[in-house]
């Protein structure tokens, strides 16, 4: 919403100054062009804060699996309250390094699928600040603090994620994309886990895949987002760090063929079986704990 604040305007001293100051302004029909209605004018569009100021956005690596840790933040909110995306059990102590510097108070740690290649870093994450709360997707078939399912949201302060289900490289995938709305940031955000990859894909061949259904995930949940939805995925072994949605129905090696020629390529990727899965999954699965204590799950804010 957009408020009038009309204490905190303020008009420049010399009139080049005003000139350019008005000309920010956006041209509306006027029929009293008067100094008070001039004055309401500015106010309004003056007291207006873009929502990009109000998140605090960080990329992180860890190198040996080549994952993306993403931490997000509501800076304007009193408490600063933060999440972090697809936390690595290796960078724990820099990832909330991080969150203590920036004076963050870190309320969610958050999966989008059970990853096969490294140990998440949710459950150590509990064990250091036990008020966090671990998420991840009802259909994953594992054990977190909260359990969402598609058009559920993940608010933290005035900001928020939407879980969109994104299920072909594993049963449980969703991807969490940031809202739809005048208060929300801009462009929006995709963090799309290893359901979308930049010019690629995740693997179909194992955990419950199926490259039909992440074909149709992909174009029916991801592609249909504004052409300049920032694209960030869990994983990149070029380089690369950020896509667009445009970029990626134009250019991706994969998706952008039709479904049958897809389902082809994905059978025929004869990729040799993930080094860390018989060690990563069983823990994985209870979001990174060994041993839960029997509590009731929660059900995530709509």
């Amino acid at each position: 919403m957009i408020r009038i604040n009309l204490l905190r305007l303020s008009f420049p001293s010399s009139p080049s100054n005003f000139f350019a100051f008005s000309s920010q302004i956006p041209v509306l029909p006027l029929i009293n062009r008067s100094r008070s209605r001039l004055m309401a004018k500015c106010a309004y569009t003056t007291a207006f804060e873009p929502p990009g100021k109000k998140l605090l956005f960080r990329q992180l690596f860890e190198k040996e699996s080549s994952t993306y840790t993403y931490l997000l933040a509501d800076v304007t909110h009193p408490d600063k309250p933060a999440l972090l995306i697809d936390p690595v059990d290796k960078t724990v102590e820099r990832d909330l390094s991080l969150v203590r510097e920036l004076g963050l108070k870190l309320i969610y740690a958050m999966n989008t699928h059970v990853h096969a290649d490294h140990v998440t870093g949710s459950g150590i994450i509990k064990t250091q600040v036990p008020d966090v709360k671990s998420i991840i997707s009802k259909a994953s078939n594992s054990k977190a603090d909260i359990l969402i399912e598609a058009g559920d949201k993940i608010y933290f302060g005035d900001l928020f994620l939407e879980a969109r289900a994104t299920p072909g490289h594993t049963l449980g995938c969703v991807t969490y994309v940031t809202g739809d709305g005048l208060d929300q940031p801009r462009p929006r955000m995709a963090f799309t886990g290893d359901a979308l990859l930049i010019r690629g894909c995740g693997r179909t061949d194992f955990q419950g895949g199926s490259s039909s259904q992440l074909y149709k995930s992909v174009h029916s949940q991801i592609f249909t987002l504004p052409k300049d939805t920032l694209i960030y995925p869990a994983h990149d072994y070029k380089g690369f760090t950020v896509s667009t949605v445009g970029e990626e129905v134009l250019y991706n090696s994969r998706l952008t063929k039709d479904e049958e020629t897809f389902e082809s390529i994905m059978e025929n990727l004869n990729l040799p079986y993930p080094k860390m899965i018989d060690m990563a999954l069983p823990v994985n699965l209870t979001c990174g704990l060994q041993e839960l204590t029997a509590k009731p799950v929660e059900a995530a804010s709509n």
